[in-house]
């Protein structure tokens, strides 16, 4: 199959290359669309490729008949509606490492050029004056820098802010305080952070929770005569709020390389201050960091269409090739489980709970929850279901989802059970993978067996007694239906059994109607995995 590439922001000639390298892609560059033109567009196309200009909303994307996945090069994803492309199964990517030292490396650049007022002396030199007593800076040797996001960039921030000497300290919630330490970071309450700091710098992602993080009542909070850089993301800074702690003499001074709308617009607070710095959005503008988004967006690209492998998404598992190749397994039994519960559910979900054991355990076990939501979903909403959507719609839904290594001994080593649960009934399958590639159903409700779990195949619940297999099997006989194979499980001797018995094909209604009217039969019913 050919897969068709739009791009729609120059990519550069390294990640064009990169593309063209392989035989499957057909690749366009459109950079010439505007928003009215890409719906339209963008049909007939696998993958769309951008960076910051193209703005992918919902209703760009309700074009996209045939789209897979969106490309980002570049780490911030603000321009694509993400819950859209997620609801459609988009998978989004973008490239969260390509750019990290050069944006850290831009964050160190405005921090020395605000301590030492470098733009403003500057301007005034080229305008003829010189003034020396004017623009007196500030030392950063020995002065404290409190670093909000201990993330890959503001980890490269604090390793170059301890080579100029200063005292790093940090915050994050993510991060403990042994991993800072081994970085010779503090780690500290965000409060103290405020408190202690004479530099501040950001480098969060833009969150519901991050937004206006740096506002009226945390400035306050800081230390007076405090400087802030902000090289992250527009939104984070409460910038009149900010305007206001700088007029005071509260806030010494801001370096900001982005802003809530950008460009900024005429008459904007910030412009208007002399001890805020400014650049328009550089923080991943060297060529270096061009090259290496580019190339690495592409491969990402390019890997996801030929090879299915996800890497640096941001709405779905990313795993390696390698991971992937451990994990095809156990990802198929975990589809087939919940296609299997999917058919045996009276009625909605309201909570599903998969349970992973042995080498899978050890891995991205999220990645087999998406795995059987997208089979029990897939099953009661629309086959179009798929490993993106899945957590999206099981959400919307108001279903319960639960993920879990295994605490206790299974009786196989490398297992995966789901359990769905409904207003009135909870059903629970489980299965094992033996082998490199070899997968079985182990138990339905608790009857244990080890079935195939492919193709179609009759389940039948019959008291255990001598006789029903060769009844069942007459019956499906003379309607001409030929088993492939039959697999029972029993919950005790004469007590209730199960009976799997695969078919080449799907067994009639009316073949149905008949078996339950066998002595001993007490339900019937067709499964398909």
């Amino acid at each position: 199959m050919v897969y068709r590439v739009l791009l729609t922001d120059p990519l550069g000639p390294e990640g064009l290359e990169q593309l063209r390298q392989h035989r499957e892609l057909d690749v366009v560059a459109r950079t010439d669309l505007g928003p009215r033109e890409l719906p339209e567009a963008m049909r007939g196309f696998h993958a769309l490729i951008v960076r910051s200009r193209t703005k992918v909303t919902a209703d760009s994307l309700a074009g996209a008949d045939a789209l897979r996945v969106i490309g980002r090069a570049g780490i911030g994803v603000d321009n694509i509606d993400v819950a859209a492309a997620t609801k459609r199964g988009v998978v989004v990517m973008n490239t969260p490492g390509g750019s990290n030292v050069t944006t850290a490396e831009h964050a160190i650049a405005m921090l020395l050029s605000l301590a030492r007022n470098i733009p403003q002396a500057n301007a005034a030199v080229k305008t003829g004056t010189w003034p020396r007593e004017r623009w007196i800076g500030t030392e950063v040797c020995n002065k404290t820098l409190g670093v909000v996001g201990l993330g890959n960039i503001g980890t490269i921030v604090a390793e170059r802010a301890l080579g100029l000497r200063m005292k790093v300290i940090a915050f994050d919630p993510f991060v403990t305080a042994e991993g800072a330490a081994r970085l010779r970071v503090e780690l500290v309450p965000l409060d103290e952070l405020f408190a202690r700091a004479d530099f501040i710098t950001v480098h969060t992602p833009l969150t519901p929770e991050t937004r206006g993080l740096i506002g009226a009542a945390t400035l306050a909070r800081m230390k007076r005569g405090v400087r802030l850089v902000n090289c992250a993301r527009g939104g984070i800074v409460d910038e009149e709020a900010l305007a206001a702690a700088i007029r005071s003499g509260h806030v010494a001074g801001a370096a900001l390389d982005v802003f809530a709308q950008e460009p900024p617009p005429s008459g904007h607070p910030l412009l208007a201050l002399e001890q805020v710095i400014a650049t328009p959005h550089l923080g991943a503008s060297t060529g270096e960091a061009q090259v290496n988004v580019a190339v690495a967006i592409a491969q990402q690209v390019a890997d996801f269409l030929c090879r299915g492998i996800i890497q640096n998404a941001v709405n779905a598992p990313s795993l390696s090739p390698e991971v992937v190749q451990v994990l095809r397994p156990y990802l198929q039994l975990a589809e087939k489980l919940g296609a299997l519960a999917g058919q045996l559910l009276p009625e909605p979900p309201v909570e599903v709970a998969v349970e992973v054991s042995g080498e899978a355990a050890e891995r991205e076990s999220r990645a087999l929850t998406t795995a059987a939501l997208r089979g029990l979903l897939a099953q009661l909403l629309d086959p179009s279901v798929n490993y993106v959507n899945a957590p999206a719609f099981a959400r919307e839904r108001g279903m319960k989802v639960i993920e879990s290594r295994a605490t206790q001994p299974s009786d196989y080593l490398n297992a995966v059970r789901v359990r769905v649960q409904t207003a009135s009934r909870t059903t629970t399958v489980q299965g094992a993978v033996f082998g490199a590639e070899t997968i079985r159903l182990t138990s339905i409700d608790g009857f244990r067996m080890e079935a195939v779990p492919e193709g179609h195949i009759l389940m039948l619940h019959n008291r255990d007694v001598p006789g029903v297999v060769g009844r069942v099997g007459t019956l499906l006989g003379e309607r001409g239906i030929n088993i492939a194979g039959i697999e029972l499980g029993r919950e005790r001797v004469g007590g209730m059994a199960l009976s799997l018995i695969h078919v080449d094909e799907p067994v009639p209604p009316e073949v149905l109607s008949d078996l339950r009217k066998l002595p001993q039969i007490v339900s019937a019913a067709v499964l398909s995995l």
